[in-house]
Parts: C-alpha cells; structure tokens; sequence
C-alpha cells in the first residue's frame, strides 16, 4: 500500500496532527486528514521526529563481520528509529580508496535498512603520514564528503592543515579524533581521582583538548570545516565555545554514553564501560549536557562501536575499547535532555537529525516535516520505560553499559522513503 496516515501523533513534540504519506514523499500534514485508501499507524500520545542522522556508526564491513556487517548496523540504526548513518572508515582493508568507500556505499545501496554515507580516511591506513585518496574518494559514486581516521588522531600539524586546504575545495569536513599519542600512551581510563585509586592509567582531559584547541585555530588560518568527534570534557566545550565566538567553522558532537555515565563505573572492571575517549567526571558530564543545550555541541553521535564477545568479555587491560549505541541512543537522549527538562523534542530532532545531516550533507535527511518533504520519519513512545535487554539488539554485537538498566522512551516505527522499515517495534 502506497498511502500510509500517521494519525494523531505529536510532530516534534507539539500538537496532534495527522502526517499523510503518499509514496516516498510526505503529501500533506494537517487535523483530520482523510484515510481513504491509506494504511492507517495510530499515533496517538506518541512523538514523530524526522529520522535520525548518525554521523558517526562503525559498520566494521569489510574486515570485521564477527563484529557486524551493513545491513546487522543499518537494522539497528533502523531500530533504533535513523534512516541515515556514516560509515567510520577504520575497517579493514581502510576506507582510504574510491574502490572501498564505493564498496561500503553499494552495500548500503543493496542491504541498506537505513542510507549510508561512507567516512573516508584522512590518511592512508590511518597512519597519520601521507593524505589519502580524498579527492577521488569525493569524486566516486559515494560522493564523500566527511574524511575521518577516527580511532586515531591526525596527530601531525602539517598533515591535518592539508587536508583542511583539500577538503575546502568541495565543502567537505574533517572529522577529527582528538587525542594526542604521547598524552595517552598506556592510558587505560580518564585521569583523575579515580584512576589514582585504582591504579590504572589515566587519560588526561589535556590530551583531547590540546589537539581541539590546535585544529580550530588551524581551520580558522585555512578557511574550511573542522568536526570534532566525541567531544568529552568540560575544557573541550569551553574551547569549541570561544572557537565559535570567533566564527571559526567548527562543530562537533557527544555521545549518548558521555551524556550519562561517569568514570565512576571503571570501579566495576568491567569492560563493557572502556571506551575511546574514556568516560569522565559528574562535572564533565553536566558541562556537556548543558553545552548541547545551548547549542555550543551541534549533534549526538552514538559512536556505535560493535564487538565481539570475547573482545570484551576479557580482563580490563586486554579489552578493546567501546560500546554499541545505535538501539539506545534516543532513550539516553530522553533522560538526560529531554526529562531533565534541557531539550525540547524539536531540539532533539534539530540535533539527531537536522543539524548532523547538514554537516554531512545527508540529502533528503534532516527535513521538515511537511508536505512534499521526503517521508524520512520516526515515531517515538516517549511515555514507555522499561530495563535494556541486549538479547534482543539487531546489531550482531551485544556490548551495551546499559543491560539491565531502565530507559525511557521506545522507537515504535520507522520510515525510509515512505517504506517501513520497523512497525510495532519489530523490524521488517
């Protein structure tokens, strides 16, 4: 069936309305639409947003399919209520050629629950020592535009002012994983009192915020775009802030798990809570919340970072670093911003979805919701809560720090293009 009528439901958190789909486009939004012909989803009570843009999502395809694959990610994504994700280019063989990003984009195109925009390497293999492919990477079918070695820093200086110069040619960004080497050399968790207690490594807040600090002022001497990736202390946010003050073209994004969990959970040794950057302090995590509230943070990215059990399931030192975050992304989003009264709904759609499909210039992603739009949308119980059952994720890999915890809120329904690709919470 064609026509879909999305009746009832609460568009961007504001009054009721009706939401009409004709085919892969949005034909009229309004009270008291007719369902003539049209397959009627009752929205009553629920929230409709446009569908989530994730700018930062490791499909870990080619290389690493223990981990997941294109379409185990994009069926997440899709559950999880995004209809767009970028894909990080530390797979294996790298993301630094035309031939691999166009390999990542076709199986988007032919597996796909969701679009996906492949992430070219700023250097080749991510060795931080000569520039890859980028221009052709832009120029392939994939159509590039946000270059990445995220995993590991742009450490060299002259390195990353070339890559702004390239990238400026066509508007493209770089997306930067802030993290100076010789800061972290044998870090295992954030520097501070608890990594003095337990006598672990720490990982200084300095080590992000250096790197941050040079790279805005380098992209301001250039003219071009700089992201920041996982952005995630309160020293980060302030210079990010006086960076925009200056109209520096600078942005950048937080993870769901920076907005919720402290360094306080490495007391647990359990793996699932290390993590790249690392998880901070109470004080960093308000610092964040607060800087997304107002705009000096522009988006959430879950840095969704699958692995397999045994990658995890191992002593502390020894495990790899990450957590999944496509299938809880919007329910950490509702407690922290939206409960603690700092988002609005329309806030939360202007920064999972407006805001990060402008900066990868997702098209037809990030869109009003209004007639003749492209019917890219998610509706959202907002009123459920119930505990994180991992058994149940699409993603192929289960490393969630939140099992068994209870989140609000519950992604009911999904459209790409008019296509469902969840009802009732199941995937179809």
């Amino acid at each position: 069936m064609s026509k879909i009528l999305i009746r009832g439901a609460k568009v961007l958190g504001g009054e009721p309305q009706d939401v009409l789909i004709d085919g892969e486009v949005i034909e009229a939004v309004g009270q008291g639409l007719s369902a003539e012909g049209a397959e009627v989803v009752e929205a009553a009570g629920k929230v409709l947003l446009p569908g989530l843009v994730d700018l930062h999502t490791h499909l870990r395809e080619p290389g690493r399919e223990d981990s997941e694959t294109v379409l185990t990610g994009t069926r997440a994504a899709a559950s999880g209520g995004y209809t767009s994700v970028f894909a990080m280019a530390n797979t294996f063989p790298v993301a630094d050629t035309a031939g691999v990003v166009e390999q990542v984009w076709r199986l988007g195109k032919e597996h796909g629950y969701c679009d996906v925009q492949p992430i070219g390497a700023v250097t080749v293999g991510l060795e931080g020592s000569k520039l890859a492919e980028l221009g052709a990477m832009h120029e392939s079918a994939a159509g590039v535009t946000v270059f990445s070695d995220d995993g590991k820093c742009v450490h060299d200086a002259v390195i990353m002012r070339r890559a702004l110069e390239y990238v400026k040619a066509f508007d493209g960004v770089v997306a930067q994983h802030a993290q100076e080497p010789r800061l972290t050399e044998g870090a295992q968790m954030n520097e501070g009192v608890v990594s003095a207690e337990l006598g672990l490594g720490g990982w200084p807040a300095v080590a992000e915020e250096s790197i941050i600090a040079r790279d805005v002022l380098l992209a301001e001497h250039v003219g071009s775009r700089v992201h920041i990736c996982h952005l995630s202390t309160a020293g980060s946010v302030e210079i990010v802030r006086w960076a925009k003050s200056r109209g520096i073209q600078v942005t950048a994004e937080v993870t769901p798990h920076h907005l919720l969990l402290t360094d306080e959970l490495v007391r647990t040794y359990n793996p699932v809570y290390k993590v790249n950057p690392p998880l901070r302090t109470e004080r960093d995590v308000m610092a964040l919340r607060e800087a997304l509230a107002d705009g000096t943070i522009d988006i959430v990215a879950t840095d969704h970072a699958p692995h397999p059990h045994e990658d995890k399931d191992c002593e502390w030192a020894a495990a790899a670093m990450g957590m999944v975050g496509l299938e809880t992304a919007l329910s950490v989003v509702q407690e922290t911003m939206v409960d603690t009264g700092l988002l609005d709904w329309a806030g939360v759609a202007d920064r999972m979805s407006v805001k990060p499909a402008q900066i990868g210039q997702a098209t037809g992603h990030g869109r009003p919701v209004s007639a003749g739009e492209p019917a890219n949308l998610t509706l959202v119980d907002t009123e459920y809560r119930g505990q994180v059952d991992p058994a149940g994720f699409a993603s192929r890999s289960r490393n969630t720090p939140y099992e068994g915890r209870e989140l609000p809120g519950r992604v009911t329904h999904t459209w790409l293009r008019g296509k469902a690709t969840l009802v009732d919470g199941k995937l179809t």
